[in-house]
């Protein structure tokens, strides 16, 4: 790599222009909430259908013969079905518990079977998970409670939405979309700036970091990342990104831990691909 790129692509940024550009990136980038607690079992009503159980009599109450109850089988305990947590009412936000049942009921065998996410691993990556807007025919009031879980399968770069509904614990339809690129998750800003400090593109980044901070850049937990997705205009140069759009490719704005902003905006790392390139580089 040549001097004049290894010294430009990590200028430290500071003034007015820092502020403006800070700004802009935290406002235009929307981050899904995290999921909540899971679901926890009633206790209270299993203990007690387990104790009756245990003190039944066989043939008891069965209008058994002398004898034909030994040896007899007690009925089952049925268990309660588990407790499903706080729940929201009409168009209250999702709650923890809620978020987590919901990603749980979307998370079919097939999807985790099939897809893959940011790192590789099998399972789709998750973005997002809100409550989804009631169909135009039903009434607000008495719309049923639903939420729309969105994942991307990094195995073949597809947008999977799927829409689940809370009070009868099924999906009620799927969507897959290509070219669609919502706005990158926590996971994926931190495997993006992963990629890059192991990449050779990222000396420059490495180099600012040490001498701002005095400390050699290693991990993704040093930086402070903020990122937008990138996509590419005809032409693009250099041509690996041209995929850009179709594939999931993100612009990082690092920022030193407790310390100043780092200038990487030139720098693209493509997620599906898992390559770096500098914008204007053949």
């Amino acid at each position: 790599m040549g001097t004049s790129v290894q010294r430009h692509l990590g200028k430290v940024m500071a003034g007015a222009a820092l502020a403006v550009t800070a700004t802009a990136v935290m406002v235009g980038i929307t981050l899904p909430g995290e999921a909540g607690a899971g679901e926890t079992e009633t206790g209270g009503a299993r203990n007690t259908a387990q104790r009756a159980a245990q003190e039944r009599v066989p043939g008891e109450g069965q209008g058994q013969g002398e004898g034909q109850g030994q040896g007899a089988v007690a009925p089952g305990a049925v268990e309660p079905p588990p407790d499903e947590g706080e729940r929201g009412t009409g168009s209250d936000p999702l709650t923890g518990d809620e978020t987590e049942r919901a990603v749980r009921i979307a998370l079919d065998r097939q999807v985790l079977r099939s897809a893959r996410d940011v790192d590789g691993d099998r399972g789709p990556q998750r973005l997002s998970v809100e409550l989804s807007r009631p169909d135009t025919a039903e009434p607000d009031a008495r719309a049923p409670r639903r939420a729309d879980v969105t994942f991307y399968d990094y195995g073949d770069d597809t947008l999977i939405t799927r829409t689940v509904d809370l009070a009868t614990g099924t999906v009620a339809r799927t969507g897959t979309q290509r070219g669609v690129q919502p706005p990158l998750s926590r996971a994926e800003q931190t495997e993006a700036a992963r990629l890059l400090i192991a990449d050779p593109l990222g000396a420059g980044l490495k180099a600012d970091y040490e001498d701002a901070t005095g400390r050699e850049l290693t991990s993704p937990d040093q930086l402070e990342l903020f990122a937008m997705v990138y996509r590419a205009a005809p032409g693009a140069r250099p041509a690996s990104l041209e995929r850009c759009g179709e594939h999931r490719c993100a612009r990082l704005f690092p920022k030193a831990a407790n310390g100043p902003w780092i200038d990487a905006r030139h720098l693209v790392v493509d997620l599906s691909a898992r390559e770096v390139a500098a914008l204007g580089r053949d």
